[in-house]
């Protein structure tokens, strides 16, 4: 046997040599995975003594994290707005920046809720999740008005994805967390079956990296599905693609929500300006103060 200590000082020293810029939070949290505890825990004993088979673990671990593979598909978790989201090559981790989406897509909903914005004989209130992924955005908004004590038949949220293993990754999460029967799942590529719109609230962190830039994104991203990443020579094809249908998708009073990169704001903005005349295009930075999500609505701001 031996300690947290010699384990964590080894690990950290592996990771550092591979090159990974985080060698030290890497290990602890891998660590921790291994002997199930978390990072403060093995932090504060760093004379405990771990077993012969959790430290093979996190051996293992190791090797796995040195050859590039995220933190996240190694642990099988991904804490996601609060919740901890099952993670693996199914679908794209998700990300920090992406939260800040939820919570547009959130406020607006609750402002329909609350604020008179919904006729009485609207029925529920209807939310598209495009390119769902693990479901985070569908799921942390579900999980959120549930908290809220939000009925599920005040607000129905579908959720697509182009890809059936991706939604399968969705279900296994929704039913996790318990809002499965708030969610309905639906395989599409971008624009959901005829007749089955419009939404309320469109949402979507479609695909944004030009298809030259995917090789400087870092190993990482390389275990990530490519779908769900490129964009497109420009890296705004998809989400050109998206804009040309939001008409089509979008109830009166309708808002969408777009996840961008944090370069494209501009591009953004003259391509709504170009194919949505007398649409709004207004961007939210994220917490790092860097343009990330764009709310579009037809009519003046």
């Amino acid at each position: 046997m031996t300690t947290t200590r010699a384990l964590l000082e080894d690990g950290i020293e592996r990771l550092r040599a591979a090159g990974l810029e985080t060698p030290r939070l890497d290990a602890e949290v891998l660590l921790g995975h291994a002997v199930g505890a978390d990072r403060t825990a093995i932090l504060a004993h760093p004379d405990a003594l771990v077993g012969d088979g959790p430290a093979a673990t996190f051996d293992a671990m190791l090797e796995r994290r040195a050859a590039g593979e995220p933190v996240a598909y190694i642990r099988g978790i991904k804490e996601f707005h609060g919740i901890a989201l099952g993670a693996d090559p199914r679908a794209l981790i998700p990300r920090p920046e992406t939260e800040g989406l939820v919570d547009v897509a959130l406020a607006d909903v609750m402002r329909r809720l609350t604020g008179g914005a919904q006729p009485e004989t609207s029925g529920a209130i209807r939310v598209l999740d495009i390119g769902t992924g693990s479901g985070a955005i569908a799921i942390a908004m579900a999980v959120e008005l549930r908290r809220r004590r939000v009925p599920p038949d005040e607000v129905a949220i579908d959720a697509l994805d182009i890809s059936p293993e991706a939604l399968d990754l969705a279900r296994e999460n929704a039913v996790a967390h318990g809002v499965g029967d708030r969610l309905t799942f639906v395989v599409a590529d971008l624009t959901p079956p005829p007749g089955s719109g419009p939404w309320d609230v469109v949402v979507a962190n479609p695909p944004y990296v030009a298809t030259d830039a995917l090789s400087a994104l870092g190993p990482p991203t390389s275990f990530e599905p490519a779908l769900a990443l490129d964009g497109g020579h420009t890296g705004l094809v998809v989400i050109e693609r998206l804009l040309e249908r939001l008409p089509t998708m979008l109830a009166p009073g309708g808002l969408a929500v777009l996840e961008i990169g944090a370069d494209q704001a501009d591009a953004v903005t003259a391509i709504v300006s170009s194919k949505l005349p007398g649409w709004t295009c207004r961007i939210t930075p994220d917490l790092s103060g860097l343009p990330r999500v764009a709310s579009l609505s037809e009519g003046p701001a």
